[in-house]
């Protein structure tokens, strides 16, 4: 019987989109964030599923306290930034009708001139 390999965690995306895996961090596309992704690990790869939809696919970094990238990650990462942080223009100043306002004082019977109206 061959020994079990592999390593499988669930998780909730952070923002930054990297998960880490023995002190390497991979990039997961940023789709996912705030999601529950699970995340498989074995000898050769290491990889992210969200609702069994494949997010992230890479080849497994021996090397210790690496970050990985994927350019396709970050090019979405800055779409949905952009998505984000873009702020709606209002729209153009509503129309609406101006009273004078001594048809106020009138109507509160207020004289400015020493008075009550």
């Amino acid at each position: 019987m061959a020994p079990a390999t592999g390593w499988c965690s669930s998780l909730r995306l952070p923002r930054d989109h990297y998960v880490r895996v023995d002190s390497n961090d991979y990039p997961v596309h940023p789709g996912g964030i705030g999601r529950r992704v699970l995340v498989r690990a074995d000898l050769d790869r290491v990889q992210a599923f969200c609702d069994s939809q494949l997010l992230a696919d890479h080849q497994r970094i021996w090397a210790a306290h690496q970050t990985i990238s994927d350019p396709a990650h970050v090019d979405a990462a800055k779409v949905l930034r952009h998505k984000h942080f873009s702020v709606a223009k209002p729209l153009s100043e509503p129309q609406v009708q101006v009273r004078s306002l001594t048809d106020y004082d009138a109507a509160l019977g207020v004289d400015l001139d020493g008075g009550v109206a």
